[in-house]
């Protein structure tokens, strides 16, 4: 099951504490663009981060501050960066 939840507009900065691989606690958090047991995909201050496991549930979601707490196992976090296009077209249409 996919959701999406809008959580943080605000410049509070991003942070994260892994707890054993087990438990994950994050600041600075946007956005929840989707989530399921293999991987929950965010929107931080700090750009985008993707986490892989098994049996993920989010079991902390703090809509004013921005935290998220995220238990299960978690096997692999990666940031993405939203890159601006530089092509002819995206140039011409600034």
């Amino acid at each position: 099951m996919q959701r999406e939840i809008t959580v943080n507009d605000g410049n509070v900065p991003h942070s994260l504490s892994l707890d054993g691989r087990a438990r994950l606690k994050l600041s600075g958090v946007r956005e929840v663009q989707s989530f399921d047991e293999n991987s929950v995909v965010l929107t931080t201050t700090a750009g985008g981060l993707i986490i892989y496991g098994l049996n993920l549930h989010i079991d902390r979601l703090s809509l004013e501050t921005g935290d998220v707490g995220i238990e299960g196992r978690i096997d692999r976090m990666l940031y993405t960066e939203e890159r601006e296009s530089t092509g002819f077209w995206s140039r011409l249409f600034r």
